[in-house]
């Protein structure tokens, strides 16, 4: 992709690289090698060593800290934390939260709760999504009941990704049942500790748990807990999802893990003295991926070119969302393909190369199976490129 940047965006290449090199701990990489669901610790630790370095919210302005990047350093930046093995850092706060509420919070909210985000100290989760209001969130059913001094909110979340260790969440709730749907909603911050909520743990299909249903019985929020106006929430709630299915594209994620699958496939036998990559049927396979990760790369950086120049992403973010996301999705399935018999196994036995790959590859492709629905399921993207792009 060098044919892409500058002499200076090159520099800054090597510059990030070398502190990458100098600053991640073999023991993180190889974590984020082994497994999907990391822990608090792993995640915050990394957030740590970026922030003394000023780059772990690498995507805000400078006024709440962000070290004044482009968006082709975001990106040069990304990549290279994700070619490193470097432990993805929390969606929630950093990418989703912190933009809220910099952009629609009161200065009170943001004094008190970006710091706490940048420095990897607090972590938050999203409650949007409900057991009858996935992907159409007009449809949410939560409630929240003015009182004085605050509001109360009763109702369930479903899919809490990183709710059993968050400190708070940022909520979508319904405080107008007398309006369209849309128009009757409201953003708020909720103390995970509050008294009211419980969790209960949702086991994906890999066996891991990232996930959670969350339930709310009358968990009191002072009236500081509400981002911006009443009624307002479904404003802040499509520019968090903007950024959500933009960040889901996860280009430099999907172009390391191909990378690996790769090295796999070019270490191991195929027939007739040939290395398995170079069998005609799976050359076509990694050949016919490779397009299309290339394109990805391309279709983001036209974004982020547009994002220098001030325009923010449209129906592009629902376009690569559900590139991306299809995208993830087809290299494990590539994997399991290099895998064969091994991948299906349900214990792996053994010290061979396909022993010690088979268990990480066969988790990533049973996990990625979700990445087409969170978000907002890749029908509904498409629903709404139809209506944006095509005016259907």
């Amino acid at each position: 992709m060098d044919a892409f940047f500058t002499a200076d965006e090159i520099a800054f290449r090597d510059e990030v690289r070398a502190f990458i090199r100098e600053n991640l701990p073999t023991d993180l990489a190889q974590k984020t090698r082994d497994g999907i669901h990391l822990a608090r610790e792993d995640m915050a630790r990394w957030n740590t060593i970026l922030d003394k370095r000023g780059w772990a919210v690498h995507h805000w302005p400078t006024e709440y800290g962000g070290p004044g990047w482009t968006p082709i350093q975001r990106f040069i930046f990304e990549a290279e934390c994700a070619s490193a093995d470097a432990p993805p850092l929390s969606v929630f706060g950093l990418y989703l939260v912190g933009p809220t509420i910099y952009t629609f919070g009161s200065s009170e909210q943001r004094a008190r709760y970006l710091p706490g985000i940048r420095s990897g100290e607090a972590f938050w989760c999203q409650g949007y999504s409900e057991p009858d209001a996935g992907s159409d969130l007009a449809a949410v059913r939560t409630t929240a009941r003015k009182v004085e001094g605050g509001w109360i909110i009763d109702g369930s979340k479903a899919w809490t990704s990183e709710g059993h260790f968050a400190d708070l969440m940022i909520c979508l709730a319904r405080t107008n049942p007398n309006v369209k749907p849309q128009t009757g909603l409201s953003l708020f911050i909720v103390d995970m500790k509050a008294k009211g909520i419980s969790l209960q743990p949702v086991i994906t299909i890999d066996s891991g748990h990232s996930v959670n249903t969350t339930f709310m019985d009358s968990v009191f929020v002072p009236d500081d807990g509400l981002i911006g106006g009443v009624d307002k929430g479904w404003t802040y709630a499509k520019f968090l999802l903007s950024h959500e299915r933009t960040n889901n594209a996860q280009v430099h994620r999907s172009r390391r893990e191909f990378t690996r699958l790769k090295d796999l496939a070019a270490a191991l036998p195929g027939s007739g003295g040939r290395r398995l990559i170079d069998e005609p049927a799976m050359c076509r396979r990694f050949t016919l991926v490779e397009a299309n990760l290339v394109s990805l790369e391309v279709t983001v950086l036209r974004i982020l070119a547009d994002q220098t120049e001030g325009r923010e992403p449209g129906p592009e973010a629902s376009i690569v969302k559900i590139i991306g996301s299809e995208l993830q999705q087809r290299i494990t399935e590539l994997a399991m393909e290099v895998l064969g018999e091994e991948g299906v196994k349900v214990e792996h036995e053994g010290d061979s190369l396909l022993a010690q790959e088979a268990q990480g590859w066969t988790k990533r492709h049973l996990f990625r199976r979700v990445v087409t629905i969170y978000a907002g399921s890749n029908e509904i993207q498409k629903t709404i490129i139809a209506r944006s792009v095509l005016g259907m």
